[in-house]
């Protein structure tokens, strides 16, 4: 079993693959390291003297510097590592763009709607326009089940805080992302329910919607109703025999749009699970596929990789503002732009920003970016896209979800259980996790460690994936488990 690695042939630490022992005695590109102390898997160690200020280099990039000399065999971490990274920079656009190759065709089993879109599920969602309704329409999901007859695979609500009481972008985010949630492919039948005095109001709501289908989504002013529980499960009937009567068909995998998100990584995760995802967005979008990768923060440091893959100079300057408009949501609000890593990230060996950078852009893979998206705003082009939105897991993947993801990929290194509106699939980092919360994790990179490659991870992840997309339900599914969250900045009244 290999017990490191060095992952570029420029890289100055390498990665314990497993615990190492101090004294352990290691060979690295034909030279002997003798360990100094004990390295905790995941973590890095020095394979040569640096000196104080000096760059580390992993992914055969800058990680940051040392802050005092560094021996070889040394423990490298927040001790003596200090992130390099700034305020605003100014980017220069150095296309290195490369076409993937056309692959065969693959089909999912999924669900064709009227208006042409495709959905992976056919779920029935209670969709509340403010906070105040939460309570009814939890209470609607748990009376509904009676209904989840014919096709239909769930009935759930999806709470949040917000609706009234917002300003500014705060208030136009919770319309888009409401808007977008009603008209996800993946709900058969949407049953909104409203208050009526509200900000975001019904007749608000209908304005971000546009066209809608009158047999798919109902509404409800809980104010003008007498008995609205009665009179939204009267609704649910509807909605039920309607989304009953539709049926999974062959659909080609070109139509598939999976979100891509990281939480909770360790020093593995830039190794194993989000190369393999990265792999996995290749093969994708080599069939025509679309891929959405977003958390901002977690760009940072890594962000120049993405701006010279951008398919021409407009989408190179988004990308730019992309990034530089959150920082600047950063320093508005008086926090430094690089203070990332959790306490979970440090523990599982990552050090600086720019090392949990670089391993969270491996979920990218190698394709070139097609598109660039502001928060909220629904995915038009095929290919990879990019997306705004923070690294804050339920905020990010609801985003994705609500551009249209009809799965969200998530690559950890120590384990989640929250789920989003579409199927969210729990990808570890290494297989102690697995092992440890097989009721969380639906698929295990960590036997890249133990010689599996990367192609071959590759390939059993994108047939999960259409296995998914055909009808598989992951684990947070089984539970019964649907959350939202929306990206909240600004005052509330």
């Amino acid at each position: 079993m290999q017990t490191f690695l060095k992952i570029h042939p420029d890289d100055k630490v390498a990665v314990a693959l497993k615990p190492l022992s101090a004294g352990d005695v290691l060979t690295v590109d034909g030279k002997e390291i003798t360990l100094l102390e004990d390295i905790p898997q995941g973590h890095k160690f020095a394979l040569c003297s640096l000196a104080a200020n000096e760059p580390v280099i992993k992914y055969g990039s800058p990680i940051g510097f040392t802050k005092e000399e560094v021996r070889p065999g040394a423990w490298i971490h927040t001790h003596n590592l200090k992130t390099g990274l700034g305020d605003l920079l100014t980017y220069q656009y150095h296309p290195q763009i490369s076409p993937l190759p056309i692959g065969e065709e693959r089909y999912f089993q999924g669900y064709r709607r009227p208006d042409g879109k495709v959905g992976v599920r056919n779920e029935l969602w209670i969709i509340p326009t403010v906070g105040c309704v939460n309570n009814i329409a939890s209470a609607v999901e748990r009376r509904s089940q009676i209904y989840k007859t014919g096709s239909i695979e769930a009935i759930a609500a999806f709470p949040h805080p917000y609706g009234c009481s917002q300003m500014g972008d705060d208030q136009e985010h919770t319309r888009q992302i409401l808007a977008d949630l009603i008209r996800h492919p993946n709900a058969g039948g949407v049953l909104v329910l409203g208050l009526g005095c509200e900000n975001s109001n019904i007749d608000e709501l209908k304005k971000y919607l546009g066209d809608y289908d009158e047999n798919r989504v109902k509404f409800l002013v809980c104010q003008e109703s007498e008995d609205e529980i009665a009179d939204a499960l009267s609704l649910m009937e509807e909605l039920s025999q309607y989304a009953g009567g539709f049926h999974r068909e062959p659909i080609s995998c070109s139509e598939l749009v999976i979100g891509m998100k990281c939480g909770g990584s360790d020093g593995l995760s830039g190794i194993t699970a989000n190369p393999t995802v990265g792999y996995f967005s290749d093969l994708l979008v080599s069939r025509g596929g679309t891929t959405i990768l977003t958390e901002v923060p977690e760009m940072f440091g890594a962000e120049t990789l993405l701006m010279n893959r951008c398919e021409n100079e407009e989408l190179f300057n988004k990308t730019v503002a992309l990034i530089n408009d959150f920082k600047n949501y950063f320093t508005s609000h008086n926090q430094t732009i690089y203070e990332n890593p959790s306490p979970g990230n440090k523990k599982g060996g990552i050090s600086t920003l720019e090392d949990k950078s670089m391993g969270c852009t491996q979920k990218s893979g190698s394709a070139p970016v097609k598109g660039v998206l502001s928060y909220g705003e629904p995915v038009q082009a095929k290919g990879l896209n990019l997306l705004s939105a923070p690294g804050n897991d339920l905020v990010a993947s609801t985003a994705l979800a609500a551009s249209g993801a009809h799965i969200v990929l998530f690559t950890t290194g120590r384990g989640t259980p929250f789920a989003s509106p579409v199927p969210t699939v729990k990808i570890s980092s290494n297989t102690p996790l697995s092992k440890h919360k097989k009721n969380w994790i639906d698929f295990n990179c960590g036997s890249m460690t133990d010689g599996k490659s990367l192609s071959e991870l590759g390939e059993e992840l994108f047939d999960y994936v259409i296995a998914v997309a055909s009808g598989k339900m992951v684990k947070s599914e089984e539970a019964g488990f649907h959350d939202m969250a929306i990206f909240k900045q600004g005052v509330t009244l």
